[in-house]
């Protein structure tokens, strides 16, 4: 039995957990942008629905009529 440690491979490093926390946010990332189209997807409108706008119109400013004549008719 030896008391040495055991050789490592040549060209392979121990990294720390960042690598780890990285592919992690990117999963979570990937994942939330997947249910965010998809939401998207289902709440558009679908073929041949009758969509409907409403919209609020300013009233027009009218200018009064620049005359009122009343006529006056006997009979015949």
């Amino acid at each position: 039995m030896s008391a040495l440690p055991p050789r490592e491979r040549p060209g392979r490093r121990r990294r720390g957990p960042l690598p780890a926390v990285a592919a992690l946010l990117l999963a979570a990332l990937v994942f939330a942008l997947g249910v965010a189209v998809g939401q998207a997807v289902e709440e558009g409108p679908r073929p041949g629905e009758t969509q409907t706008l409403v919209r609020t119109l300013p009233p027009a400013d009218l200018a009064p009529p620049p005359e009122t004549v009343t006529v006056t008719v006997s009979g015949p």
